[in-house]
């Protein structure tokens, strides 16, 4: 078994890569075929556990929309940004200090036998890989250290799509301007163009698709609309305030949006309840009128701490949990809620936590990457709906989590040390990443729920069968360079 590869390329970042790239699983595991996903490389902060560490959850998503086990093989280099000009590197699911170490250019050749072997296994048992670049393939400025665009694309063999989205303005450009800076080789990839995000009337769109056509001898093959209630998690988590459930807003949930911010994704299922709207916070303003205020993950939780004060959020935090509203830590923001951070090893750096539970977490050079599963114990205050409720997930952390010595207990909620609750009820911090893709914890909270992922990748999959010519899809399995 030798899979064809489908490959999915972009214009910019943003474009809609993950989204096409998901819904292609979908349909090809729809005619029978094995498939799996596969990006070599994936800069984020948003990551899944898997088995054998963890993934880009773009990756982890596609998979269960080819219906497979997600794997570190199909996402084998992950980059997570700590700064502007750090990343910690993950090779195949692990840290890998080493590397993280590497200059960017230096980085790419010594990874690339890896990149290589792992979608070469997978091409080794699957029919079908559905591969994601990433940002643009015609970034001249990153060509010689490739890995993930066209290097990839021409170590599968693939057949390549280049999506654009035309909600911004200059889509034909950017497909012209993508095309042009490729070579003779690179261009004979491309099988089609695809307009993303378009509303409005199509007939608009005239002469335009033909006259590139006939620059380039690429046809537009789709123009995929827009679709903001698709209910895919977004790549990089964050989504604007126009995303909100159907009818009266009766709870505001305010999300405090640092700068190293992580597992955004997880809070996706809050954008679809009715009666539930979600506000992303930067500054003391945001949070007026919020019913919980959520602190997620960090990928730095010292400096993102540190930002939090400048910015006087730690107050407006203090004064939202003194009239009583709920507040709300995972994983990182679990951390921040605590009286201090102990950093021995020069991991993040030490500082006072904001002090609503009594914990202290001191950083060590092991990190936590596992699944995990868990009951609430009985719970007080605003958090009472969810006592009793199991719920399952994942854990990435760095620090480790103790009960301060010199202080009252806070009420531990989660066994294995995974939550516990303020002496008010008012405060609650999770190490359990993925509580809201529960259905059990929303309609605890909510008395409602959302659409199941499967439901939601057979709608992807059910728009592309629409929007693209038929047997299209079909024909992208054939040889791209002696088929058509």
């Amino acid at each position: 078994m030798t899979a064809r590869c489908v490959m999915v390329l972009g214009t910019t970042s943003g474009a809609g890569k993950s989204w096409l790239a998901t819904a292609l699983c979908r349909w090809y595991a729809r005619r029978g075929l094995k498939v799996a996903p596969f990006k070599a490389q994936n800069m984020s902060n948003n990551a899944r556990v898997v088995a054998g560490g963890e993934i880009g959850s773009a990756q982890y998503f596609q998979a269960l929309a080819a219906g497979v086990e997600p794997e570190v093989r199909m996402n084998p280099l992950l980059l997570k940004p700590e700064s502007d000009t750090h990343s910690q590197v993950v090779l195949l699911g692990q840290v890998n200090d080493e590397l993280s170490r590497v200059p960017w250019h230096e980085r790419g050749e010594r990874v690339w036998p890896v990149v290589a072997g792992a979608l070469d296994a997978l091409r080794a048992e699957n029919d079908v890989v559905v591969l994601e670049g990433a940002g643009s393939p015609a970034e001249i400025n990153l060509r010689a250290s490739d890995i993930v665009n066209l290097r990839v694309a021409q170590h599968g063999d693939a057949r390549c799509l280049l999506v654009t989205d035309i909600d911004r303005g200059g889509a034909f450009a950017h497909l012209y301007g993508t095309w042009a800076l490729l070579d003779g080789t690179e261009r004979a990839r491309i099988a089609g163009f695809v307009l993303n995000k378009f509303r409005g009337d199509r007939a608009l769109l005239a002469p335009g698709p033909q006259m590139l056509q006939d620059l380039t001898g690429v046809a537009t093959v789709a123009t995929l609309p827009m679709w903001r209630e698709h209910g895919l998690p977004e790549e990089d988590g964050i989504f604007d305030d126009r995303g909100r459930g159907t009818g009266e807003v009766r709870t505001t949930i305010a999300v405090i949006a640092y700068p190293r911010v992580s597992n955004l994704d997880e809070f996706q299922p809050l954008k679809h309840l009715a009666g539930v709207r979600v506000v992303w916070v930067r500054s003391p303003a945001d949070v007026a009128g919020a019913d919980w205020i959520v602190l997620p993950g960090s990928k730095h939780t010292s400096a993102d701490l540190r930002w939090l004060r400048s910015q006087g959020l730690d107050a407006a935090i203090a004064r939202h949990a003194a009239r009583g509203g709920a507040v709300l830590g995972v994983c990182g923001g679990l951390q921040m809620l605590g009286e201090a951070l102990i950093d021995p090893q020069a991991i993040e750096s030490n500082g006072p936590g904001l002090g609503l539970l009594p914990l202290v977490t001191v950083f060590e050079a092991d990190k936590v990457v596992q699944r995990a599963a868990a009951r609430f114990e009985s719970l007080a205050g605003p958090w009472s709906a969810l006592s009793g409720v199991a719920v399952q997930g994942y854990e990435i952390h760095q620090g480790r989590t103790v009960q301060h010595p010199a202080m009252a207990a806070a009420q531990p909620v989660l066994g294995h040390g995974l939550g516990w609750l303020s002496g008010d009820g008012r405060a609650l911090g999770v190490y359990l990443h993925g509580m809201f893709e529960e259905p059990a914890v929303l309609r605890a909270l909510f008395g409602a729920g959302v659409p199941t992922l499967d439901s939601v990748f057979e709608g992807l999959a059910d728009c592309i069968a629409r929007e693209f010519p038929r047997a299209f899809l079909d024909d992208l399995l054939r040889d791209p360079v002696r088929g058509r």
